[in-house]
């Protein structure tokens, strides 16, 4: 039986998705069991959570050994076990895939975050990365640097669907939905079926929190700190209008009688990081329409046990919403600064979490092969 507040925010039109996997996920069938009990219908991964998946040795010690054995290093290493990961997943997911003509039932890998700001290199391992999955259900995750926005683009064009993540800001999101209509643009224009493509804009929620609440703190007013908490789902709520607004163009019609599909808004970052704020919050305040929320487990079970789904709680909200930053503004807190130094630690965190995965890599195959 499914959950009753998981299944309610399935009827509200969102689509939940793990924000987590690992080997141990896999065989242990705790992702099995969150599929059928908690509406769980994708998995996004990026770099921190295959170097938290990877720490438990044991889950992948005998692949270790096969691999030291082969005489693979660390780089060559790392892809194959996590493609595996996202292969094995892909399997599990299968039917949700089939069942929801292809919008879920994903399982997302992201290119080298060491590419981000590289155009011509992340495209070319976007399409290693899907190839080596070789899964119809996969999605190749490229961040929205500037320089992403092409390579977001190219790899559409080549017939692979993708997540773009790292979404901080209205504007960047604007551009991450051109990036996509000239993807798919291209992509009819070389023969692919565009029916088959999918694609989601991982807008991120709690680091804003983190960041402008950090902000009003040091500002210390009344007026300041009566606006903690309330950044993130502002934002995400104009980004959720300009995905309205985006998709009843003339440029987007023609696509959808091609059979394209609009790219959803995925809330990413939606673990509540302040413990004064309700646990569900990014979930209960963002549920609305064709979109996804990415939890960690943590979120998912608290969303389980005791979130109040009420349906779409974001149309209509927007005139709320600019009011909120225009406050900010006010106060001092410059928006395009916050998603700015957002968007450099997103891309720092991921980098370095890849580069410990690398070296604890480095040192598990060297101990194999003894």
């Amino acid at each position: 039986m499914s959950n009753a507040n998981t299944q309610a925010l399935s009827d509200a039109g969102v689509s939940i998705w793990l924000d987590d996997l690992s080997r141990e996920r896999l065989t242990s069938g705790s992702l099995e069991t969150l599929i059928k009990e908690k509406n769980v219908v994708g998995v996004t991964t990026n770099p921190s959570i295959f170097h938290a998946a990877l720490s438990d040795g044991e889950s992948y010690a005998a692949q270790v050994k096969e691999l030291a054995a082969a005489g693979m290093d660390a780089e060559e290493a790392v892809f194959k076990i996590t493609s595996d990961d996202v292969a094995a997943a892909c399997d599990l997911f299968a039917p949700v895939y089939a069942a929801s003509n292809g919008a879920d039932g994903r399982v997302s890998i992201e290119v080298d975050p060491r590419l981000a700001r590289k155009t011509a290199e992340t495209i070319a391992e976007a399409k290693v990365l899907s190839e080596m999955v070789d899964r119809e259900n996969v999605l190749i995750k490229i961040p929205a640097t500037v320089e992403g926005l092409e390579a977001i683009a190219e790899t559409l064009a080549a017939g692979i669907s993708v997540n773009v993540t790292l979404i901080f800001s209205l504007e960047r999101y604007r551009a991450v939905i051109n990036a996509f209509l000239t993807g798919l643009e291209a992509a009819k224009a070389n023969g692919h079926d565009i029916s088959k493509l999918h694609s989601v804009a991982s807008f991120f929620v709690s680091r804003v929190d983190t960041e402008v609440d950090a902000r009003l703190n040091a500002i210390g007013t009344d007026t300041a700190l009566a606006l903690r908490g309330k950044a993130g789902v502002a934002n995400a709520r104009l980004a959720y209008q300009v995905y309205e607004e985006s998709f009843t163009s003339e440029r987007w019609n023609l696509l959808a009688a091609a059979g394209a599909h609009a790219q959803r808004p995925l809330w990413a970052s939606t673990g509540v990081k302040d413990p004064a704020l309700p646990d569900t919050l990014y979930v209960t305040e963002l549920c609305a329409p064709n979109t996804v929320n990415t939890m960690p487990e943590k979120t998912l079970e608290a969303t389980a046990d005791h979130a109040q789904i009420t349906g779409d709680a974001v149309s209509g909200t927007y005139e709320q919403a600019n009011a909120v930053l225009d406050e900010l503004a006010a106060l001092g807190v410059s928006y395009n600064e916050v998603v700015e130094k957002l968007e450099i630690e997103g891309l720092d965190k991921f980098e370095a979490a890849w580069n410990e995965l690398l070296t604890d890599l480095a040192s598990s195959l060297k101990k194999a092969g003894n």
